[in-house]
């Protein structure tokens, strides 16, 4: 029998590997000519075709008339598959580890205190500052190197960070489970979205072939959508939200080095210096020295309570 530590590490290290694939795939998107609209379309319609029958089997669909799962479905599902989906067609997938992964812990503090009034603690501050000062280098070096200090695709990275931000403060504050938080975005996502997008969208499914198209949807669909979710939030029971969070963040930068020899794509001095800067700003290593993490304090705490 595994231990439970083991078990959490084992939930990591399947959330690694398709946080990773998602960043390998979603810029293979771009290469096969699989357009965002379409990939986000079959993502959603393929989780519901899935997490629908399940929930009528449950009984377990009145949580999904109420007013958080839509909003979540909205942000963190709609808005930011299709931000995110779109900067792959634009820039490699080393700018998504560091304007989009890279920039998710920034960005939901950000959101933390522009809506609930959450201040910075030290560690956030640490990070702001080790993050500014990498985008600061890294832009400086590409304006050096291409004569452009930032692309369109970065800055959809960023706002896919803003909307994943907002997306995690909602999540934590509105306390739904990893179950109906999942299931509510997906189903949700796919009765607003898909029905727009068959109806007013551009489609090009034809310019892509179908082994392609049928891995997309499968990997987007399934692993992403449901196993990811799920693998992530047993892993945090298991070793802690800092842990846990820390290690997977490893993952698209792992995927973004990988990304160099199997696609092909460039690794300047510019883009080291930002996997390197927003890498120590995002996993903030530091904290692994303190006795206690100060969410994991607060638990404990309100366990004694």
């Amino acid at each position: 029998m595994m231990t439970s530590r083991t078990q959490g590490y084992l939930y990591v290290a399947i959330t690694m590997c398709i946080w990773g694939g998602f960043t390998i795939t979603s810029r293979l998107n771009a290469i096969w000519h699989i357009s965002p609209w379409d990939i986000t379309a079959l993502r959603f319609s393929l989780a519901f075709c899935i997490l629908m029958p399940i929930l009528l089997y449950k009984k377990d669909t009145a949580f999904l008339f109420k007013k958080e799962p839509f909003i979540l479905a909205m942000i963190g599902g709609v808005a930011y598959c299709l931000t995110s989906y779109s900067a792959f067609h634009f820039v490699p997938a080393a700018h998504a580890a560091i304007f989009l992964n890279g920039c998710i812990p920034l960005c939901t503090a950000l959101a933390g205190f522009f809506l609930y009034k959450q201040p910075f603690d030290k560690h956030t501050w640490i990070s702001l500052v080790i993050m500014m000062t990498a985008i600061s280098a890294m832009s400086f070096l590409m304006y050096e190197e291409t004569g452009v200090a930032f692309g369109f695709g970065d800055f959809l990275f960023f706002c896919s960070a803003i909307w994943w931000g907002i997306f995690t403060v909602l999540l934590r504050q509105w306390k739904l489970s990893a179950w109906h938080s999942m299931a509510g975005v997906a189903i949700w996502s796919a009765i607003i979205y898909v029905p727009i997008y068959l109806l007013f969208l551009p489609k090009h499914l034809d310019q892509a072939t179908m082994p392609h198209l049928l891995m997309q949807t499968l990997f987007h669909g399934v692993f992403v959508v449901i196993i990811a979710t799920l693998a992530y939030v047993e892993a945090i029971k298991r070793l802690g939200a800092f842990k846990t969070g820390s290690i997977v963040t490893l993952a698209p930068f792992i995927a973004a080095i990988i990304a160099v020899p199997l696609l092909n794509e460039p690794l300047s001095l510019a883009i080291i210096c930002g996997l390197i800067g927003m890498g120590i700003g995002a996993l903030q290593p530091w904290r692994w020295f303190a006795h206690k993490d100060s969410l994991q304090t607060s638990l404990e705490q309100q366990n004694k309570d």
